[in-house]
């Protein structure tokens, strides 16, 4: 059973404060402690969603031996990302990425020694400048894999292989009417109404966390 006491937010559900978390994305976690906690969410997930055939391939690739986090590993990567509504729970916050040119939710690499869960908060803040982040539910909300592509070089960049991300995903609160800060990795940021995502994408996986999406509470 692994060591929950490296992780004490994973003993209990419910909102976590950001600031705790974006603490603890500055903590140099041993790779073993990381492995540990990445197999404990992803049993749990499987148990929720036990029709979603993801969950062994992260579970490989979780006891592969390989890089997990950062970019070195040339074949796949784990990512973290978050999909955040508003309070009503009738839309998402999508960011138009400037390099993949398509509305995706907010998300990107975790850095080496780098708990789950903060970094996929601390891209939230930096792709969208939201300081007010609530994160609904301690668990993964969503699990994915997906192939980005090839990049060739430019002057400022290095040419890029096509690789998979294995993409955690959380849930996230934020209010709808604070001004958003859109970064260099996106073209633009929206909140989409949910009825209207199939106008924004129509990639399944967002199409299905739209459909786990929680009703807000009375």
């Amino acid at each position: 059973m692994p060591n929950l006491s490296l992780f004490p937010w994973y003993a209990s559900e419910g909102v976590v404060a950001l600031a705790w978390l974006l603490y603890n994305a500055k903590m140099n976690f041993p790779r073993s402690a990381l492995v540990q906690s990445l197999l404990v969410l992803l049993e749990d997930y499987a148990l929720r969603y036990p029709l979603e055939a993801s969950v062994g391939k992260f579970r490989e690739f979780a006891t592969s031996g390989e890089a997990l986090q950062g970019k070195e590993n040339p074949r796949r990567h784990i990512t973290a990302s978050t999909w955040i509504v508003n309070p009503g729970r009738t839309r998402v916050l999508l960011t138009h990425h400037a390099k993949l040119h398509r509305w995706v939710q907010l998300g990107g690499h975790t850095d080496e020694g780098e708990d789950w869960r903060a970094a996929a908060l601390r891209e939230a803040v930096e792709e969208s400048g939201l300081t007010g982040l609530r994160l609904l539910q301690t668990s993964l909300f969503d699990l994915d894999i997906h192939q980005i592509p090839e990049r060739k070089a430019t002057e400022s960049t290095p040419f890029t292989a096509a690789h998979d991300h294995y993409d955690l995903r959380y849930l996230v609160e934020a209010d709808d009417g604070v001004e958003l800060t859109v970064s260099e990795e996106s073209h633009d940021l929206a909140w989409v109404e949910l009825p209207r995502l199939g106008e924004f994408t129509n990639e399944e996986s967002q199409h299905r966390m739209a459909r786990k999406t929680p009703i807000a509470p009375a």
